[in-house]
């Protein structure tokens, strides 16, 4: 066979024309990414433990085991308080990447070596020329990008610990790339870097308006983050058009790198365009604002699948669905995965083709049952129940599973993904969920078993002649930022409305209980709002029962569903049996 020679440098057409190669070339790229990985790692104390120094991919395949976080998080550990990253990997480990991925506990920490920056830039490098080929022309305007960082910290031996995109923008592919007119951001990198949030959000909205009539494209990584734009920009209109007005940044903005970049733009005073932006942000309906503000716009880039499918109604709203919603790349801190090579594809339709050169990904198969969940043991995995990357079947559904350079063997990311069609030898798919994920507003992902330890301990606050007869719950994203509503139907409190400092404290107790990255988003990053008990009458739940059975449920394997969707009958049965509304009154505690 062939030995297939991988480039990460390649941009524009030579971007493409790489795609081409791998993808048509697939099983020799994902070969050659293996005997890389076990050439590079074999010595790790990981591998010999399981290889004892063989770099065979059939005994790969045959002796190392399917893992978790939990299996490898040892490793890491000792990685960070000290010892060499030979533990898991032959290169060395430059940073530690903060996932926001866990369910329960502190943050995942995922290994990440320098030249998977590379990889990532690679994947970036191929948006540009993917979306020129649908809408020639990017090159002639500017893109409204709303990028973040996030505050680091550092492991006791002092390796920093960041979010993979902080890493991203604090790196030099970032910072010292060449100027690319498919890639010129409206917002200045100062603005970028800055770790204040709200500072950072106010230059960059600031210097996106000043320059709206050269702008082409919007987005944010997260559809909730561009939507929490917005409701910051209908805060802040009034300030953003003095500055523009005047020529003179508001005094709010304290941070020394945003203060120089908005004086360049600032220069001169410029009411004709303060006066523009006034007119518009002054209407009554904020409908279609996004095509008034910014008239040149082709259209918005964000995750919007999987949990962000609940903001599409609030983006079309804003911009009168006249601007597509493009979700151009699927990645995570672990690695990043493939591209969106249809990039005009209705959300529901969107698809991903995963890039060969990556990462050696594996698919564990998986059975969906009647309840539209997916059968599979949780805590073990045959080997030899896994399919390759070239192997996988149209129509089925499977976990994902990554092998890569920086140390992770056989790690189960907990997608759930159907394969949807082939590019050239590369399978696409569509992402289905997270696995037992059921509530996610933002960067959080609830599972049930959270949910319910966080409700078990909550609900011991009731007194002792009633109980808590059922629950399930829904996140509410109709206003921003959305917020977790919990259903409860408590027998024996003749009188929620009576209790509302008791219901508060059952609202804290849950919250309480809630994951680390759940409390950060709610305490700090302030893109979840308060979490809200909705109580029902009693009976609304043997009613919710009737008319899923009617549906055409099981009577005999119906389950309390945990989460109820969006705009579902279910929901609107729920809300028209509600006694009482409780909002938590205080941010849980939470600490970085």
């Amino acid at each position: 066979m062939d030995v297939v020679k991988l480039d990460y440098n390649y941009k524009g057409e030579n971007a493409l024309k790489e795609l081409e190669r791998i993808t048509s070339k697939a099983a020799e790229v994902q070969d050659n990414i293996l005997r890389g990985i076990l050439e590079r790692n074999k010595d790790t104390e990981y591998l010999r433990k399981y290889m004892k120094g063989s770099k065979d991919v059939m005994e790969f395949k045959r002796s190392v085991p399917i893992i978790k976080y939990t299996d490898v998080c040892p490793y890491i550990q000792r990685i960070a308080n000290g010892e060499d990253s030979s533990l898991i990997t032959g290169h060395p480990i430059t940073e530690l990447l903060c996932s926001s991925g866990t369910s329960g506990g502190e943050p995942k920490l995922m290994p990440t070596i320098p030249e998977d920056l590379d990889r990532r830039t690679f994947l970036y490098n191929l948006i540009a020329p993917i979306m020129n080929k649908y809408i020639p022309g990017l090159d002639k305007g500017k893109a409204m990008y709303l990028n973040f960082v996030k505050a680091e910290t550092s492991t006791p031996c002092g390796l920093p610990i960041r979010a993979v995109l902080t890493s991203y923008y604090k790196s030099k592919q970032f910072q010292c790339r060449p100027y690319d007119p498919f890639n010129d951001l409206t917002s200045p990198i100062q603005a970028i870097l800055c770790e204040d949030s709200n500072q950072s959000m106010y230059c960059q909205l600031l210097a996106a308006l000043i320059h709206r009539h050269q702008v082409m494209r919007l987005g944010a990584v997260f559809a909730s983050a561009f939507l929490r734009a917005i409701s910051y920009l209908e805060l802040k209109w009034r300030q953003l058009c003095q500055d523009i007005r005047t020529g003179h940044l508001s005094p709010m903005i304290t941070d020394p790198g945003c203060q120089i970049a908005m004086s360049c733009l600032l220069a001169s005073p410029d009411p004709d365009l303060a006066d523009e932006i006034e007119e518009i942000c002054g209407r009554s309906s904020w409908k279609g604002i996004l095509c008034h503000l910014w008239p040149k716009a082709k259209f918005i880039e964000a995750v919007v699948t999987g949990s962000m499918a609940q903001y599409i109604p609030a983006l079309e709203f804003f911009s009168q669905a006249k601007i597509p919603l493009v979700c151009p790349m699927y990645a995570s801190s672990e690695t990043y995965f493939g591209v969106n090579v249809k990039p005009l594809s209705k959300p529901s339709d969107v698809v991903f083709t995963l890039l060969p050169n990556m990462c050696y990904f594996e698919f564990i198969p998986l059975a969906k049952n009647r309840t539209l969940s997916f059968d599979l043991d949780d805590d073990h995995v045959p080997s030899d129940n896994v399919v390759d990357l070239v192997n996988v079947k149209l129509g089925r559904y499977y976990e994902l599973v990554v092998t890569t350079f920086a140390g992770l063997c056989r790690y189960r990311i907990g997608d759930v993904l159907q394969v949807a069609g082939f590019y050239n030898k590369a399978p696409q798919f569509r992402f289905i969920c997270r696995r037992n994920v059921v509530l996610s507003i933002d960067l959080d992902k609830t599972n049930e078993e959270d949910l319910h330890r966080s409700i078990t301990l909550a609900k011991k606050k009731l007194q002792s002649n009633a109980f808590l007869a059922e629950y399930t719950s829904y996140a509410d994203t109709s206003s921003v930022p959305g917020h977790y509503v919990i259903f409860w139907e408590i027998q024996g409190l003749e009188r929620a409305d009576e209790e509302p400092k008791l219901m508060e404290e059952c609202c804290i107790a849950i919250e309480e209980e809630l994951d680390y990255i759940y409390r950060q988003c709610r305490t700090k990053e302030r893109s979840i709002g308060p979490l809200e008990i909705r109580v029902v009458k009693a009976g609304t739940f043997e009613k919710l029962m009737d008319l899923i059975i009617s549906q055409g449920g099981s009577f005999n394997q119906y389950k309390t569903p945990r989460c109820v969707k969006s705009n579902s009958v279910t929901l609107k049965l729920l809300n028209g049996h509600v006694t009482g509304s409780f909002f938590s009154p205080r941010d849980p505690t939470w600490a970085p």
